[in-house]
């Protein structure tokens, strides 16, 4: 790890390799994988109990292959014939099209499956083999075996061939002009095509406001009133700053921000600088400081003598969590409540993150940092699309390169694409202090020199979690309830790290659970909260909406847009998130 305090010529020459062999790997690690084939194999090379288990794993499944390819063929040249073997135990999204139902396509997807089932067993229950190595070789032998699927090569998918022949191969050609076009933007730099369409302040990003106060690494953002009263406690929102903020301000009918100002609240913004070279040495104390602070302090200048609602989004949560325990430590008061979407505050289960992040891994960042002075959107981008890879990647791919059809980008396709920077030193504070040591969650996280504890925070917290988040696993955002003996209502909906959060009501197939727990409860292991928990249909918007109203005071007239220690600026949505 890099340090200027130790700086010699061995440790530059040291960083010069690993940044090289970052830009050659895209920021991947090959020691890291290759470490924990290594542990897998050995122990694996030790264990012939579980050897031969899979032995007998792979013949049980060559002769159910081999079965059903048998009467597969009898059926199909009509000939008698035993029921051919039953489908994959699970449904496939990757095979649901009716054409993987016929012969020899559903041969090829019989023993796709097959494999990728042999391989999910092998990887896993080999005695003395690392959770972590474990999780990593079962994660990449994943990885390369969808990059072989069936559904992804033109000769295998009968999708792909019906379509070639009804269209000559135009298909094809549309196919290799979208990826001439596609890797042209690559190299250029420029954004993905379809995000000609949005842009912040044209069609996104619309709730009319005004920019209140800006430094050098935020704007604040107070948004108009849209009623005749307003509740007399503000709301102040930190997103988190690996992106652009107005995913909480989409087009008109998915702005939560424009919900929360309808219904009645004075809401106020963070949006975030997208920093470069001259931030590197921005770190989280900076984050804290010049953005949570600072914003606060704007916000109490503008509405005089009332409590704040603090509201944090992922990484903006994280940060909100740790400005509000630093304040219970040091008997600041101005907060009223907590409201943490998709935020985790005990990184001992990341979920499939925390495959990228480990010693190896970090030493690759670091040096690339702090050779540029920040990581690039895309590095992060491209390690979440691995996570789900055949939603973000392969079926994309697909569609496009092979089908021909472009897909075309919604709102919040066209934010996801508008990623941003994150200066070096923070991210690499991030990353060591709160992803590998766990600091937060165990108590040794210095705020101003001294630690905080999460277990200080009394503030009524409001917690959503989303069932289908790889960014942070609803069950690690749970964790809040034994880290803090506050009145905690927790929230999980439907959806995942981004859509679960943009849930409007009025949009379909939406559902959530809630529940709340008291202050000095016993504590509810999450899968008994999951199972005892009944649904309810529908946006959550309306349950987080009730709960503000509870605490956010009578309803007065509505605050004035500024004030003289926080003047105007500037109209919403401001010039930082307008900057690439």
């Amino acid at each position: 790890m890099y340090s200027p305090e130790t700086d010699r010529p061995s440790q530059r020459l040291d960083e010069q390799v690993h940044a090289a062999l970052a830009r050659w790997t895209r920021s991947l690690s090959i020691v890291s994988p290759a470490l924990a084939l290594a542990d897998w194999a050995l122990h694996l090379s030790l264990s012939p109990g579980r050897r031969m288990e899979l032995a007998a794993l792979a013949h049980e499944q060559a002769t159910a292959l081999a079965t059903y390819t048998r009467d597969s063929l009898l059926a199909a040249w009509r000939l008698p014939t035993d029921a051919a073997a039953p489908p994959p135990p699970r449904p496939d999204r990757r095979f649901a099209a009716p054409e993987w139902q016929h012969w020899p396509f559903s041969g090829l997807q019989q023993a796709f499956v097959m494999q990728e089932a042999w391989w999910a067993e092998a990887t896993r229950g080999v005695w003395g083999v690392d959770k972590h190595h474990g999780d990593l070789v079962a994660f990449w032998a994943r990885q390369l075996l969808d990059m072989g699927s069936p559904a992804n090569l033109p000769w295998s998918n009968p999708q792909v061939l019906s379509r070639t022949a009804v269209e000559g191969g135009m298909n094809l050609l549309r196919g290799w002009q979208d990826w001439m076009d596609d890797m042209q933007r690559l190299q250029t730099g420029a954004p993905p095509a379809g995000t000609e369409g949005f842009a912040a302040g044209r069609n996104l990003a619309m709730t009319p406001g005004r920019v209140v106060w800006r430094n050098d690494l935020m704007e604040l953002i107070q948004y108009a009133p849209q009623t005749a009263t307003v509740h007399a406690e503000p709301l102040l929102i930190v997103p988190a700053w690996i992106m652009k903020y107005y995913i909480l301000d989409l087009a008109p009918g998915s702005s939560l921000i424009d919900y929360l100002v309808q219904q009645g609240h004075t809401v106020f913004a963070i949006s975030w600088k997208n920093p470069g070279a001259d931030q590197r040495e921005l770190g989280m104390d900076d984050y804290l400081q010049l953005g949570i602070a600072q914003a606060l302090s704007a916000v109490n200048a503008i509405v005089p003598n009332r409590k704040v609602h603090g509201v944090g989004y992922c990484l903006g949560g994280t940060l909100l969590a740790i400005a509000a325990a630093a304040m219970a430590r040091d008997g600041d008061d101005r907060l009223a409540s907590l409201t943490l979407f998709a935020a985790q505050t005990d990184f001992s289960e990341p979920g499939e993150l925390g495959l990228f992040i480990d010693e190896s891994q970090l030493s690759l960042l670091e040096a690339q940092m702090q050779q540029r002075g920040y990581l690039r959107a895309d590095q992060m981008a491209g390690a979440f699309q691995m996570l789900r890879s055949y939603d973000l990647l392969w079926s994309r791919m697909v569609q496009d390169y092979l089908l021909g059809e472009r897909p075309t980008l919604n709102a919040l396709m066209a934010w996801n694409a508008d990623a941003t920077r994150m200066p070096a030193r923070m991210h690499g504070d991030y990353l060591r202090q709160l992803f590998l040591r766990n600091d937060l969650a165990e108590g040794r996280y210095l705020v101003g020199g001294h630690a905080i504890a999460l277990s200080d925070l009394q503030l009524p917290t409001f917690v959503v979690g989303t069932e289908t988040d790889h960014v942070a696993p609803w069950r690690s955002v749970y964790k809040l309830h034994y880290l803090c003996p506050a009145e905690i209502r927790f929230l999980l909906t439907s959806g995942g790290h981004n859509a679960g959060i943009v849930s409007p009501p009025g949009q379909g197939h939406r559902h959530f659970r809630v529940a709340t727990a008291a202050p000095g409860r016993p504590y509810v292991a999450p899968q008994d909260w999951f199972d005892n928990t009944p649904v309810a249909e529908g946006s959550w918007w309306p349950d987080w909406a009730a709960w503000l109203a509870e605490r956010g005071g009578a309803r007065v007239k509505p605050p004035r847009l500024g004030a003289k220690a926080a003047p105007v600026l500037g109209d919403a949505p401001g010039r930082y998130v307008l900057e690439r």
